[in-house]
Formats: C-alpha cells, sequence, structure tokens
C-alpha cells in the first residue's frame, strides 16, 4: 500500500516536472484529481452495485458495436463481422481492423450529428459544465469527451463535442488528446476481458474499472502539464447545425465520418510502419549474448522503476517493465497477450491486478497517428497544434494509466 502511495505522488510529480508550467504546483487540481481517483477506485471495488451501473452503459456501448457490425458484415461479409464460409482454425485473424473496429467512426459520426441536430449534444454539455467545471475545473465540452472516451474511442469520443473543437482551449485540447491515450474503447473491453479470463477473475469488471478510473487521471494529468490559463468552454452559445433535417444531419454525419475514417487508416499504417523501420535500424546495432534490440525491448528496461513506483515488487519489475514497454511501443493488446501467457512465477496475482490497470491505455504510436488523423480532419485549422501536443499526449497517457495502477496498488 505505502510503495503504491508513494509512487502515486512521485507520478504526479513526474507530470508537474515534465509540464510547461513549473514556477508553481497545482495541488488544488492535483489534491482534487487524486481524491476523484480514489473515490471512484473505492465505489467500483468495494461496493458492486456501482460497477452494476457502468456495466450497464457499457452494454449500450455494445449494441452501438453489434449495430455497426450488421453494418460491415453486410457490406464486407466475413471480413466485416459476418460467418465465413470456410472453416475457421484460428478466430482471431479474422478479426480485420479496418473492416471491423474502426467503421464505428462512420456509426458515431453520424449519431453525433443527429443528437447535435435535434439539440440533446448541446444539453448534455452544459449539464457537464456544471457538473465539472467546479470540481476539476472542466469545461462541458472537455467533461462530455472525458466521459464518452471510457465507453468508445479516442477520435469517436470528440466527434460528440465536434462543434466545440475548434473552440477549446490548449489546454481543454491537450486534455481531450489525452484521455483519448489513457482509456480504451468499449468495443474492445470484451475482448481483453476474454484474453485476460483464464488468469484473473473477474477480469471485465476490472478492465471497465481501470478504463473509469484512468479518465480522472487523464484529466489531472493533462491540467498539472499544460496549466489552464483561459476560462473552460462550456458549450452554451453553439450555433445552430446545418442540417435541414434529421436525415440531412445523418447524412452529412456519414460523409464527415469517411473523410474521418481515410485519415485514421492512412495515419495508423505510417507509423505502424516507422515503428517497425525503427526497429530494424536498431536490429543492426551489435547485442552481444542476446537477441536484437528493440524499441519496446530498451523502453521496457526503462519501465521497470515505472512499474516499481505502481506497487508492483521490484524482483517483478523487470517482467512488468516489459509488459509496459510492449504497450507504449507496440499496443495494449500484444501487451494483454503476453501478460496472459507469463507463467505464474513471474508475476504475482496483486501484481497482474496492478499491471491490468496501469496496461488499460491507447497511449502508443499507432493510437497516437489514429488521434492525430481523426483529429486534424475535423479542426484542420489546428492540425499543428495537434501535432505538436500529440508526442506530449504519449506520455500524459501513460502516466495516467501508471497512476491508475497505483492507486488500484493501495486498494488490493
Amino acid at each position: 500500500m505505502w510503495q503504491s502511495l508513494f509512487g502515486l505522488l512521485v507520478l504526479t510529480g513526474l507530470a508537474w516536472a515534465l509540464g510547461e508550467d513549473r514556477r508553481r504546483f497545482p495541488f488544488r487540481v492535483a489534491g482534487a484529481g487524486l481524491g476523484l481517483q480514489l473515490l471512484l477506485a473505492i465505489l467500483l471495488l468495494k461496493l458492486p452495485p456501482c460497477k452494476a451501473v457502468f456495466l450497464g452503459l457499457n452494454r449500450l456501448v455494445t449494441a452501438l458495436g453489434d449495430a455497426t457490425q450488421a453494418g460491415t458484415a453486410f457490406v464486407f461479409g466475413y471480413l466485416g463481422g459476418g460467418p465465413p464460409p470456410f472453416p475457421v482454425t484460428v478466430p482471431e485473424a479474422t478479426y480485420v481492423l479496418a473492416f471491423r473496429a474502426l467503421p464505428l467512426v462512420l456509426v458515431m459520426s453520424a449519431l453525433s450529428a443527429l443528437l447535435f441536430h435535434w439539440r440533446i449534444l448541446p444539453a448534455v454539455v452544459r449539464a457537464f459544465a456544471r457538473l465539472l467545471q467546479r470540481g476539476l475545473g472542466v469545461g462541458g465540452a472537455v467533461g462530455v469527451a472525458a466521459a464518452a472516451n471510457v465507453f468508445v474511442g479516442m477520435v469517436e469520443a470528440p466527434i460528440l463535442v465536434r462543434p466545440y473543437l475548434a473552440r477549446l482551449t490548449r489546454g481543454e485540447l491537450f486534455t481531450v488528446m489525452t484521455c483519448g491515450m489513457a482509456t480504451i474503447a468499449g468495443t474492445v473491453m470484451v475482448l481483453y476481458a476474454e484474453i485476460l479470463r483464464g488468469v484473473l477473475p473477474d477480469a471485465m469488471g476490472h478492465i471497465l474499472t481501470a478504463s473509469l478510473i484512468s479518465a480522472p487521471a487523464a484529466v489531472t494529468v493533462a491540467r498539472i502539464m499544460v496549466p489552464e490559463a483561459a476560462p473552460p468552454t462550456g458549450g452554451g452559445d453553439v450555433p445552430p447545425s446545418e442540417a435541414a433535417g434529421a436525415m440531412d444531419a445523418v447524412a452529412r454525419g456519414t460523409v464527415q465520418g469517411a473523410a474521418l475514417l481515410l485519415n485514421i487508416v492512412a495515419m495508423l499504417v505510417v507509423f505502424v510502419a516507422l515503428v517497425h523501420l525503427a526497429n530494424q535500424a536498431l536490429a543492426l546495432l551489435p547485442r552481444p549474448g542476446g537477441g536484437p534490440f528493440t524499441l519496446q525491448g530498451l523502453l521496457g528496461r526503462a519501465m521497470a522503476p515505472v512499474a516499481w513506483l505502481t506497487g508492483i515488487p521490484w524482483r517483478e519489475a523487470q517482467a512488468a517493465g516489459a509488459l509496459l514497454g510492449t504497450k507504449t511501443v507496440l499496443n495494449e493488446f500484444l501487451a494483454y497477450l503476453d501478460l496472459a501467457r507469463l507463467p505464474g512465477a513471474a508475476l504475482s496475482p496483486r501484481s497482474r491486478i496492478i499491471l491490468t490497470y496501469a496496461l488499460c491505455g491507447f497511449a502508443n504510436p499507432g493510437s497516437l497517428g489514429i488521434l492525430i488523423g481523426g483529429l486534424a480532419t475535423m479542426v484542420p485549422e489546428r492540425r499543428g497544434e495537434i501535432v505538436a501536443l500529440g508526442p506530449k499526449c504519449l506520455v500524459s497517457g501513460t502516466l495516467a494509466t501508471c497512476m491508475t495502477g497505483a492507486v488500484v496498488g493501495i486498494l488490493v
């Protein structure tokens, strides 16, 4: 417990040390953020009825995923989730990201345009403004995006507040980006829970709780690293929808989502290719008595102290750091696969729980490509600002998930 508490404070201090304004420490922001994280962790880990409410919300996200799959299966057949016309020996090989997960962007874009046209979305934004502005000093637009990130992806959440993105301050934009990096989408929660089911009891509950706790952690880290100097964007003065009717709103949202989807695919291909090229270059370096150098291997060694800060014993920190390195350089999917395959002697049950939380985020180069491509398409006038904040939000997203791991380490 004390190791995790010490680590939580150190990680918070590290966010301040890597931030843009080190003249003073934002005690109010840090205190409110850490307090909210601990409160959520206690409610969700110690009071099962609270978790049941959020599991119900996640079922709504699953319904959106099922609806999207109905459309992709009709258009793309078995590539989009339809029944394959041949026996399947490797089920995971039939999951094609471009045809299964990414088309949810189209549905979310059309749905958010419809909700905006019906004036439902502006009302939600104003409600979140009143709720969050006093607590964490967060405006309604950022609050909606942060809350939505718990259940949907890093691009689908900003789509919900697309009309507000151009007016967000630099700090608010960074907060939205950090929330995307520090959480995972509801569409993959079930997949990750299935991977960990054999080594972690109540895996789905832990995965959902991790994403929930990481939302306030992301807001806290973002506001420490990029302090807010302007009043928060509430969203009460949003202009009316340009759509002539409900069907026109759906059509406009779909067309905008199609451009967004194309940008996401392109950026994802490029960023993954760049990581592969870097690993090929590192493989040319001589390494006596071992395999080739890789980005994830090098980062894994550097992440061992960070793993210790979350509450993992030092004797297990090297194995835990390697998983954090895999998550940061490649993705959390591969890191969860490696966690499930680790022998029981490598990590204690408590360390596995902490790592489940610390790995639960999208902070990796591939996801950063998706985020930059998506946001730059939605607000092209801020492309330069979004690209400049990209590397910083990789760091902030990683710090937020590690803080979540430390919070859980205090309680388990």
